[in-house]
C-alpha cells in the first residue's frame, strides 16, 4: 500500500546527480528503479517540476514508469479544480500529456468541475481532496454545516454520486486518523490515498490501523521526503529504498 511521492527539489539532490543537466530526471529515475517492486504507485508532483520549468522531465518519468513499471499506478499531483471547459483541459494535461492513471482534484466547484475528469475518453481515475494533511484544512474541512464536518460531506459526495461516474478516491491526510477512521466508514471500500507520513509526522501504523479497508487494504500511503532525502550521498538510492521497506514494513502491521 506504499505509494512513493517524487517531489524533486534541486537544492537537496545529492553529490551524485546535483548540477547535472538532466539532474531531475536521474534523480527520479534512481528512486523509481530502487522502490518499484515495494510501491503500489508513484505520485510525482506537477509544482516541483513546473517551478524548475522541467515539464518535459516530469513527461519523460511518466513515460518511464508506464514503460517499465506498467503494473504501478502513476498519480499525478495536480490538485486541480476549475469550471467544466478549463476543467476539460486539465484532464488532457494529465490524461493525454502525461498518460497518469488517476489525478487528484479539488473538489469544491462541485459536480460540473469534476465530470470532465470522468468524460475525458479512457480511464483515468479521479482522487479527491477530502481531509488534508496540513493544520490550514481545519480552516474549511472540519466547519460544520447541517450537523456534520464539510469533509464528511464530501466523503458522502464522493461515495454516494461521483463514484458512479466513473473510478474515484479521497485524500485523508495520515496527521488525522479520526478523520481517516471516520471517512472510511462513510466510502466503505473506496481507495484512500494518505499523504503525511513520515516528514509531516504521520505515522504509518496509525494510518493502517484507522484507515484500511475491511479486507485490510484500500489504502495508498504516500511517503515523499523521507525516501527521497533518506540520504545526500552517494547511497541516496539504497537509502530511499531502505526507507520505503521500513514504511511498508509498518503498513502491514
Amino acid at each position: 500500500m506504499l505509494c512513493v511521492g517524487l517531489d524533486p527539489d534541486p537544492s537537496r539532490y545529492p553529490d551524485a546527480v546535483a548540477g547535472a543537466p538532466d539532474a531531475t530526471e536521474r534523480f527520479c529515475r534512481a528512486i523509481i528503479d530502487a522502490t518499484a517492486d515495494i510501491a503500489c504507485a508513484f505520485k510525482p508532483q506537477i509544482a516541483y517540476f513546473a517551478s524548475q520549468g522541467d515539464e518535459d522531465a516530469l513527461e519523460n518519468i511518466c513515460t518511464y514508469i508506464r514503460e517499465q513499471y506498467p503494473n504501478t499506478t502513476l498519480i499525478l499531483d495536480a490538485k486541480r479544480g476549475d469550471i467544466g471547459s478549463t476543467a476539460s483541459h486539465y484532464a488532457r494535461e494529465a490524461f493525454d500529456r502525461y498518460a497518469a492513471h488517476a489525478v487528484t482534484v479539488n473538489p469544491y466547484m462541485g459536480t460540473d468541475s469534476i465530470e470532465p475528469f470522468f468524460d475525458h475518453p479512457g480511464d483515468g481515475g479521479v482522487i479527491l481532496l477530502c481531509r488534508t494533511s496540513n493544520p490550514g484544512g481545519d480552516d474549511f474541512q472540519s466547519l460544520v454545516a447541517d450537523g456534520t464536518p464539510v469533509y464528511t460531506h464530501v466523503a458522502r459526495r464522493v461515495a454516494e454520486h461521483w463514484s458512479q461516474l466513473g473510478d474515484c478516491g479521497l485524500v485523508v491526510g495520515a496527521t488525522y486518523p479520526t478523520e481517516l477512521a471516520d471517512v472510511r466508514k462513510i466510502v466503505g471500500d473506496l481507495p484512500i490515498l494518505v499523504p503525511g507520513v513520515g516528514a509531516q509526522g504521520g505515522s504509518a501504523v496509525t494510518v493502517a490501523e484507522h484507515g484500511a479497508s475491511h479486507e485490510g487494504r484500500g489504502l495508498i500511503v504516500n511517503s515523499s521526503r523521507a525516501v527521497l532525502y533518506a540520504s545526500n550521498g552517494d547511497d541516496f538510492a539504497e537509502a530511499a529504498r531502505a526507507e520505503a521497506l521500513r514504511t511498508a514494513a509498518d503498513l502491514t502491521c
